[in-house]
């Protein structure tokens, strides 16, 4: 790959949502022990692996956690803010938002804050959706609660936007445009979530079980393209302990860090180091 100029910034995220029992508690299907074991996969395996992964490339992440994760496993809540990295907000119990009412989501956010804000000492600055969805409500609340990020929306790849409040849509007439909001919004794809690939349950019509060599060429390629064609850029990617903790997966995690570092274009940062950045008028 040829250099380019020093004067190109290129960011990536490896974002970790710590999901553990409650992707399970939440879900429209039987919460089973081999289901909820899955979980404790993550909290008892996932962490620690991955936390050993990073520490060996020197690289600080972001983790979404959710408020029962916290609570059910505080020692590896600990250990993520141990070696520097940033804790962000995933509700409380990995709540679908757009089913819940206006009082329900408002305590679920409020709940998974005031949690997390017994380990890191402050509340978090960035939010991530547990369903990757917005109810009518969610961008009010967290501009009312004062989050200066989040990563749930798809109207964007590289490139950290503001999202708007106040959009109107129908059937009947093409979209009219709200305001856009302070917030600063990372975007996500299924693409680039390991959940999709890898994640297989009986009870559902879907299943993963990829061939870790297929996901790393999507997201390789992805990351080649954001040099290729793009002056700067945040690339993000979203991965769960309990899926990509696996020995298989973790490797080609690392051949995946390998690649990036190989590049010399880019550096491994936590959302809100970028945000701060974002802030202060650094473009990406």
């Amino acid at each position: 790959m040829q250099p380019k100029p020093q004067n190109m910034t290129y960011a990536v995220c490896l974002t970790f949502d710590f999901d553990a029992l409650s992707v399970w508690l939440s879900s429209d299907i039987q919460v089973t022990p081999a289901r909820l074991s899955r979980g404790e996969y993550g909290a008892n395996v996932g962490v620690p692996r991955i936390l050993e992964l990073l520490r060996s490339y020197q690289i600080k992440s972001t983790f979404f956690v959710p408020g029962h994760s916290a609570e059910s496993f505080p020692k590896c809540v600990e250990d993520i803010l141990n070696d520097g990295h940033e804790i962000a907000n995933h509700g409380y119990a990995h709540e679908d938002v757009s089913m819940q009412s206006p009082d329900e989501e408002r305590r679920s956010l409020e709940k998974g804050q005031e949690i997390l804000r017994k380990f890191i000492g402050t509340h978090p600055t960035g939010y991530r959706s547990p369903s990757w969805d917005y109810s009518d409500v969610t961008l009010p609340l967290l501009l009312e609660f004062g989050f200066q990020y989040d990563s749930s929306l798809f109207a964007g790849d590289y490139h950290p936007y503001h999202p708007r409040m106040g959009d109107q849509v129908s059937k009947e007439e093409p979209l009219k445009p709200g305001l856009e909001t302070g917030l600063w919004e990372f975007p996500v794809d299924f693409g680039l979530d390991d959940w999709p690939h890898f994640t297989f349950d009986f009870s559902r019509p879907r299943s993963g079980l990829s061939a870790p060599s297929k996901v790393l060429e999507i997201w390789k390629g992805d990351f080649d393209y954001l040099l290729k064609n793009e002056k700067s850029g945040v690339f993000t990617l979203t991965m769960h302990p309990q899926v990509i903790g696996r020995g298989h997966r973790m490797t080609m995690l690392e051949q995946f860090i390998q690649y990036v570092t190989s590049t010399g274009l880019a550096h491994f940062a936590r959302m809100g180091d970028i945000t701060n950045q974002l802030l202060a008028g650094t473009i990406y």
